[in-house]
């Protein structure tokens, strides 16, 4: 079957590297993919261990992302994401820590946008930002 026909461009996992450049940076492709979520014009989806890890990066002192910007980000991304209980894959990962990103993006039929490409299997749902906007 066509990637295409199961996976919809408005139901995205986000990879923290994406939620932290686009704090960081409002400019660019990360900035734009984080704006169309805010703007309802899609879904994101994640579980506890994703909300964990954005959190965790969100709040580094050396990122210095306001506090607030943090506080509202992680709102926004609760209250209007999507949560679902993944099932774990068992694919050899490059880092295991970014099996979660993979296994909810499968099991919500989601793309995945990350910055980080080469840590995932080579899957047609797998973008980094620039390509997803294409």
């Amino acid at each position: 079957m066509n990637i295409s026909e199961k996976w919809d461009k408005g139901r995205v996992v986000l990879d923290t590297n994406i939620i932290v450049s686009a704090l960081l940076s409002g400019k660019g492709s990360p900035g734009k993919i984080l704006d169309l979520f805010l703007a309802g014009e899609m879904k994101l989806f994640y579980c506890d261990e994703i909300l964990e890890e954005y959190a965790n990066v969100l709040y580094r002192p050396h990122l210095r992302i306001p506090v607030n910007e943090a506080d509202n980000t992680m709102i926004i991304i609760y209250q209007h994401g999507e949560k679902v209980w993944p099932v774990t894959s068992n694919l050899e990962m490059t880092d295991e820590d970014d099996r979660v990103f993979y296994d909810v993006a499968v099991s919500a039929k989601a793309y995945l946008i990350t910055g980080n490409k080469k840590h995932y299997p080579d899957e047609p749902f797998i973008l980094t930002p620039a390509a997803f906007l294409k």
